[in-house]
């Protein structure tokens, strides 16, 4: 009879633990045209790495975006002169405008190496190739400086001017840094997550019109 007691209680309580965690995953997904999808559709198409995943309209919801976005701002002369202004640095009206952008730190911006000559001679490398692509130089703009320690002595970050960069480019926080080229006529390219420096060159090149 005990052993019958204990089985029933033992029973109940794998029952019990297991409605709980079912019942406790409430979470929906939505593809990039905001249409849900099953959790395990939206994890293979995350696992590709062509779509980030972003929080949706909702605290339980997960959407999946697009990496790369074309558009055209109205105004290029005034967010010239925003960052001319932020960076002390005089840009050509005639050039492309390159934004390396931190939104902050996340766990992909945190994971990454934090040996200063391998992130020196990257980024060396990315200015080098933009100096071949447009005669450029990129700038480097965060939303909040936290995590950017591991740059000191090696770039210098400047705060997004009255958020301006977000609210023109990134609409989202996108893991790791962005990056956003604008070319003389306001056109622009932005490309959302991570990424390889070549990636940047080949926007530049677009936008070098």
């Amino acid at each position: 009879m005990k052993k019958i007691l204990l089985t029933l209680i033992f029973g109940a309580l794998i029952y019990s633990c297991s409605t709980t965690k079912i019942g406790s995953d409430k979470t929906k997904y939505f593809d990039e045209n905001s249409v849900e999808i099953s959790k395990s559709k939206f994890n293979r198409i995350r696992s590709t790495n062509k779509l980030l995943d972003i929080p949706g309209d909702s605290a339980n919801h997960k959407k999946l975006t697009l990496r790369e976005k074309r558009g055209k701002i109205n105004d290029r002369n005034s967010l010239e002169l925003l960052l001319e202004n932020t960076t002390n640095r005089e840009l050509d009206s005639k050039k492309p405008i390159a934004i390396i952008y931190y939104p902050g730190k996340d766990p992909c911006n945190s994971s990454g190496t934090t040996n200063k000559e391998w992130i020196a001679n990257w980024h060396e490398q990315l200015e080098e190739g933009l100096n071949q692509v447009a005669k450029i130089k990129p700038l480097y703009i965060y939303k909040v400086n936290d995590g950017l320690e591991k740059y000191n002595g090696i770039l210098n970050w400047y705060n997004d001017p009255k958020g301006t960069v977000e609210r023109l480019f990134f609409e989202h926080h996108y893991p790791c840094k962005s990056f956003v080229v604008i070319s003389k006529d306001g056109d622009y390219i932005s490309y959302f997550g991570e990424f390889g420096k070549e990636y940047v060159w080949e926007a530049t090149q677009l936008m070098n019109k």
